[in-house]
């Protein structure tokens, strides 16, 4: 997920080759969105109230796919950072591509908690946790240093212009609420007494670390949207990424609740539970909202031959993906069928977007047309 960019064809090449030197120049955080959205789809058919023959299987193989492509990604992108440190500064300093260093961390936690939900079954459970425990670990602190540093630049080196708001600003905030949910599957794994009471606080303070400041800056995306309108056709898929915070709140309040009784006392864990089903229902209706009017605008932008390809599409996976999984932890604590028909459906749309995307994306890596990409100003 990045800006609209623009690039040149640089013939055909082979996926897997060896990138020339302009093509790993080019090289920027927002290609670990794909690493997000290819994950998101594993472990989200691993949490689907109703499980069909084969599709744990399937999840499987696409958490395969997933981690080799995090390890892949990652060799290049430290190779890009050894080799070309001037652009990887100019990444960090530029207002739309910097949002993006939110996606390895969530990357790196996305993979860990397939992990640990489905790589279980090929490396055993002691290796998926201690694997979880290092991918989760380092997400985590990347996560929260891209919380704090992305928004102190924004406060105090970026000219911000009053209709700059848009999708990608939730990327540098939304890596702790990631690590609250995924860090909630690891507190039974945790040793007992303060260690664990350590591990789902931090979990519970993350939650808020990254609610609000989604919240604030939802406040502001909407904002822009009512006075000055949606942004050009290759940044309407970051109105997906809004999904992102919302479905992972949800996500994450039911999970800690989960954690819960083997961490807290009964008192704590039954207000956790009531919270996150409270909780969850209130943001699940926005999100469904928000959803809807997503869809709307994407689908104007498709009318209107606005929407070309370009990595932004990413936008449309991982946000869905939240959303899946908030619906199907608000079923295991309502039992209620509309939260199980709607991950059903949700996750869905979300293999269709996604064999899309990675469709196109192959493609535009075979011609070369992604290799060398120029980010654009956000409008």
């Amino acid at each position: 997920m990045t800006a609209t960019v623009t690039s040149r064809p640089l013939g055909s090449r082979r996926l897997f080759g060896e990138l020339d030197r302009d093509s790993l120049r080019h090289l920027g955080p927002n290609w670990f969105a794909a690493v997000m959205g290819t994950g998101i789809v594993g472990n989200a058919a691993a949490t689907l109230p109703w499980q069909l023959p084969g599709l744990r299987d399937a999840a499987l193989v696409v958490w395969g796919v997933a981690a080799c492509f995090l390890i892949g990604l990652s060799g290049a992108y430290a190779a890009h950072l050894i080799r070309f440190p001037e652009d990887a500064r100019a990444h960090r300093h530029h207002p739309v591509m910097s949002q993006f260093f939110g996606a390895p961390p969530m990357a790196l936690m996305t993979v860990g908690a397939g992990t640990l939900l489905l790589g279980k079954d090929l490396i055993g459970l002691g290796a998926a946790v201690a694997v979880d425990w290092v991918l989760w670990s380092v997400g985590t602190v990347l996560g929260l240093l891209t919380a704090f540093t992305i928004p102190y630049r924004m406060f105090t080196r970026h000219k911000i212009d009053r209709d700059a708001a848009f999708g990608g600003w939730l990327m540098p905030v939304v890596p702790p609420m990631v690590s609250a949910a995924m860090g909630a599957l690891l507190v039974p794994h945790t040793p007992a007494g303060q260690p664990r009471l350590t591990m789902i606080i931090a979990c519970v303070a993350m939650f808020g670390l990254s609610l609000i400041a989604a919240l604030v800056t939802i406040t502001m995306i909407w904002s822009r949207l009512v006075h000055f309108g949606v942004s050009q056709g290759g940044m309407v898929p970051t109105l997906w990424i809004v999904l992102g915070p919302l479905g992972q709140s949800v996500t994450a309040a039911g999970l800690i609740a989960n954690a819960a009784p083997s961490a807290l006392p009964d008192l704590y864990t039954k207000g956790l539970t009531v919270f996150s089903v409270i909780f969850g229902i209130v943001v699940w209706g926005f999100a469904m909202l928000w959803l809807a009017l997503a869809v709307a605008v994407t689908y104007r932008a498709h009318r209107a031959g606005e929407l070309e390809f370009n990595l932004t599409w990413w936008g449309f996976t991982f946000p869905l993906g939240t959303c899946v999984t908030g619906s199907a932890v608000l079923f295991t604590h309502t039992r209620a069928y509309l939260f199980a028909w709607v991950a059903v459906a949700l996750f869905a749309l979300l293999a269709g977007a996604w064999a899309v995307v990675v469709a196109k994306t192959l493609r535009g890596l075979s011609s070369g047309v992604l290799l060398t990409p120029s980010p654009a100003p956000a409008h």
